[in-house]
């Protein structure tokens, strides 16, 4: 038996993951962190406190692990995220986090500056606050002193590869969605690094994600009892990993993550720029390409809660959401589920909810029931504008918290007309990422041990006559934004 270890470095915590060749979990281990908020709309963390982190959770991880089965390593993590290291290898400040704003004001000139330069002027679409892109002209605008010393910038779990290391790179995905980077060549723009008046040697090279980046150094090797030669790969974002762990790329299908944010994401060959989403450059050799889309509806998770426990003040989730599924989609309510703005269909961060058709007698059960079907519809709307064919979507792969809620499940299939699958498999970001260290260096491809791992759990098929008053819904609730 050979175990290889997984590392998401998210925005709260660090979750690390131990598997083996037949991709079982044997354990898990978090620690958790919080991240500096100076002023409004700034968010940064040192990113050491990330390998501290990481640090502690792998003590815990391998305590009473037969350490010297340990193979491999791979580190996933917040995307967008990005770290500036000096000549001396330290970071010169904080790290700027994807949810960070401080750059609104910067980013429609920017924009505008994008736009007429043809090569890449599909870039001005993608371009947003929180982004490597704008996160590094802000420092040179606003601490030109601290610019001038860094050496190269690293997306978020790069760091942490750099770290166990030593070796400075990062992959098509991280650099895809950098705004930094040509989409159709998926190499660095030359055009935007003029624009934004970058020097070149601060960019990392490119690599795939399975490509070895290098040995865990001697120090950390001899801290954790394990024998010399465990490779680290090169790693990927969270999405692409979290992709691997449910067959997203290996069997092309669309899958939906129900978490805090509903993250719908299929893989295709080439970019269609016209579709709404965001286009993710993956490869995990260097020489296959594939196209990973995502879109989200931002408040999924976070409008269940906010309504449950914030404005119910209910502790027990299931006992809110008890219906006779065969009177779904009698309720006349209608919930309008961005809370927080919308970012794929609209791009209007400024957009926020509703509740529509309330009257004296409108009921808690209605207004919670109208919660879930408003984000089933947010979704619908979704899959359309990032226009998914039909054919690809003749069955729905949901993961996440989100999916465990049985009558949440069956109106989301009711909504979109096709079976939802609820998947067995709780497997995250960490786990996917494991299994690409896996596939890098193991006995056992990524195939097979999905093939083992990702089973479906239950699966909720349309009913005639609730798709039919679903449909008489969702066509009044896509006219809610105009």
């Amino acid at each position: 038996m050979e175990y290889y270890i997984g590392i998401d470095v998210g925005t709260s915590s660090a979750k690390l993951i131990l598997i083996d060749d037949q991709g079982k979990t044997w354990k898990e281990a978090e620690r958790e962190y919080r991240f500096a908020e100076p002023q409004p709309g700034f968010k940064e963390i040192e990113p050491e406190i990330w390998m501290q982190a990481v640090d502690e959770a792998m003590e815990a991880l391998l305590l009473g692990v037969e350490r010297e089965k340990v193979r491999a390593v791979g580190v996933t993590g917040q995307m967008h995220t990005v770290v500036f290291l000096g000549e001396d290898g330290k970071s010169v400040r904080p790290a700027l986090m994807w949810n960070d704003t401080r750059t609104a004001e910067m980013v429609p000139l920017i924009k505008e500056k994008v736009k007429k330069i043809q090569k890449i002027s599909y870039l001005s679409r993608v371009i947003s606050t929180g982004s490597p892109a704008m996160n590094l002209r802000w420092l040179k605008e606003q601490e030109p002193a601290q610019f001038a010393k860094v050496k190269k910038f690293l997306i978020g779990p790069d760091y942490i590869v750099y770290r166990l290391t030593g070796s400075m790179q990062t992959d098509y995905c991280e650099a895809s969605t950098s705004s930094l980077a040509d989409l159709k060549t998926g190499e660095w723009s030359e055009e935007m690094r003029s624009l934004l008046d970058f020097p070149e040697y601060i960019y990392p090279k490119i690599r795939g994600t399975c490509e070895i980046a290098g040995e865990m150094k001697k120090e950390w090797c001899e801290k954790y009892h394990l024998t010399s030669g465990v490779k680290v790969i090169t790693g990927t974002g969270d999405n692409p990993a979290a992709a691997i762990a449910t067959g997203c790329f290996s069997e092309k299908y669309p899958v939906l993550s129900l978490g805090t944010s509903g993250v719908l994401m299929y893989p295709k060959e080439e970019i269609n720029f016209a579709a709404k989403g965001k286009n993710i450059l993956f490869s995990f050799d260097r020489k296959n390409m594939q196209i990973l889309v995502q879109g989200v509806v931002q408040s999924c998770g976070s409008s269940i809660n906010w309504w449950i426990r914030d404005v119910l003040h209910a502790d027990k989730y299931n006992e809110e959401t008890e219906i006779d599924p065969n009177q779904l989609g009698d309720n006349p309510l209608l919930f309008y589920p961005h809370l927080v703005g919308e970012k794929t269909i609209y791009a209007d961060p400024s957009l926020r909810g509703a509740f529509l058709g309330m009257g004296t007698d409108t009921t808690r059960k209605e207004m919670t029931i109208a919660v879930m079907e408003g984000i089933a519809f947010g979704i619908r709307q979704l899959a359309e504008e990032m226009q998914i064919p039909r054919k690809e979507l003749e069955r729905l792969k949901v993961i996440g918290g989100g999916s465990k809620n049985v009558v949440w499940m069956q109106i989301l299939a009711h909504v979109l007309n096709v079976p939802v699958e609820q998947m067995e498999t709780g497997a995250g970001a960490d786990y996917g990422i494991a299994l690409a260290a896996a596939g890098a260096v193991g006995v056992s491809t990524m195939e097979e041990m999905i093939s083992r791992t990702v089973k479906e759990k239950n699966v909720f098929y349309p009913k005639e006559n609730n798709v039919k008053l679903y449909e008489k819904k969702y066509e009044k609730y896509v006219r809610i934004y105009e």
